[in-house]
């Protein structure tokens, strides 16, 4: 079984509403230091799967059909045993 880690963000030319308003309340907190947060998702998917390479190729496809907006959002993957 292979573990595919997939972060998705959004590209840096778009605002991130979520992300300045982290950073507005780590830097409330005395955070000072903090410059800039951008939010993203982090989603695990588990694959029945031994072929590493055939397994990339699906999560790339999983990542272009279905869980990034190429538009607004980049995303990369890591792929490990379980």
């Amino acid at each position: 079984m292979l573990k595919a880690e997939i972060f998705v963000y959004l590209k840096k030319s778009i605002s991130d509403p979520p992300g300045i308003a982290v950073l507005n309340s780590l830097k409330s907190l005395g955070f000072e230091s903090v410059e800039k947060v951008r939010m993203g998702k982090y989603i695990v998917v588990y694959l029945n799967e031994d072929d590493i390479e055939k397994a990339k190729e699906e999560v790339k496809l999983m990542c272009e059909k279905l869980l990034c907006n190429p538009v607004m959002e980049e995303y990369k993957f890591n792929i490990s045993e379980e």
